[in-house]
């Protein structure tokens, strides 16, 4: 024991090598620590962590045991610290290791129902609320202090391990930072430390707003034709066509006229032209096989052949021989008349 019975005073650097002993013997017990890692600077960076310290320093019952508390959090010196409904539980390395409890009263029902009302209208969602990306006046309104969402220092109970007799301890005061710290990570954790849901200001946000049933006058809207032609844009139909209902009425005059050009266009359709093979077919047997006046049209199994019958056969026959002179004496002779 130290100086008035004060245990001896133990350096940062004791202590750091105290807190990584004491993390690795409850992870090998098991154990899930949530520590407040060691940094420099600011304790918070973000709206709802710098909220919280600024809230907490606003208040003089704590202003002897900040600062202390402030140099702990920041070493590192927090190894666990756990938020629930209502109740934050931490262990901070000193001398030796502390437990420590910090105690939070709900936010009275009435005083959040004022909240909500005060900010109807102006929460869209629940994420902008975690973001803190409202407007001044509404984050003014919930961070008020004494009719805000922060405790004051009577909804504020704690207890810690050590021997110290004030009623906040530097163990406290670094439990306290260290939520300021956890917050810039987790923010939806100061609504659960109040025991309120956040989802109750944006359910709120259109409480406030009436639906107008006024329409526009006449003169302030613009026709169809005027914004297509400010916009180079073809405006659809407001109001579809009607579909004639069906019934037994004659068929308009178009619909009949249609009817008949299609008709005779299927009238007027020819069979496909004789091929070239076909054709030549038809040759040789006119030429090779002359048809008897008295015998009809022979079978084939090939129907172009049957067709170059039937039309040699209504021809009359005529000898090929007979022909053939008539052709001859009607040429001129050459050397005659020489």
């Amino acid at each position: 024991m130290g100086y008035g019975g004060w245990k001896p005073y133990i350096s940062v650097a004791e202590r750091r090598k105290k807190a990584e002993l004491a993390a690795t013997k409850a992870k090998k017990a098991g154990v899930v620590l949530s520590p407040i890692a060691s940094y420099r600077g600011a304790i918070a960076k973000t709206f709802w962590g710098k909220a919280w310290c600024d809230n907490l320093e606003g208040y003089s019952d704590y202003a002897n045991r900040l600062p202390r508390g402030r140099t702990y959090v920041r070493n590192g010196s927090v190894i666990d610290l756990q938020i629930t409904a209502g109740e934050v539980r931490a262990q901070v390395m000193g001398s030796s290791l502390y437990a420590v409890t910090v105690t939070v009263t709900a936010s009275p029902e009435k005083q959040w129902r004022a909240i909500g009302v005060d900010c109807s209208g102006s929460i869209d969602s629940i994420v902008e609320l975690l973001q803190g990306k409202l407007s001044t006046a509404v984050m003014e309104r919930i961070c008020k202090p004494g009719t805000g969402l922060f405790p004051v220092p009577t909804e504020i109970k704690f207890k810690c391990s050590c021997p110290d007799w004030a009623s906040m301890c530097k163990h406290v005061a670094a439990v306290l930072y260290g939520v300021g710290a956890r917050l810039d990570q987790q923010p939806e954790l100061l609504f659960a430390l109040r025991r309120v849901d956040a989802n109750d200001l944006v359910k709120q946000a259109g409480a406030g707003l009436h639906k107008s049933t006024k329409r526009p006058a006449t003169g302030k809207v613009l026709d169809d034709a005027l914004v297509a032609d400010v916009f180079d844009i073809e405006m659809a139909e407001a109001y579809p066509p009607v579909k004639p209902a069906a019934g037994r009425n004659k068929p308009s005059a178009g619909k009949v006229t249609a009817k008949k050009v299609a008709k005779s266009a299927v009238s007027t359709i020819r069979k496909p032209p004789a091929t070239a093979k076909t054709v030549a077919d038809n040759k040789s047997v006119t030429t090779k096989l002359p048809v008897k006046p008295s015998a009809g049209p022979r079978k084939s199994t090939s129907s172009n052949v049957v067709a170059g019958k039937a039309n040699v056969a209504n021809l009359p026959a005529t000898p090929k021989k007979a022909a053939t002179r008539k052709r001859t004496s009607a040429r001129p002779v050459k050397g005659k008349f020489r």
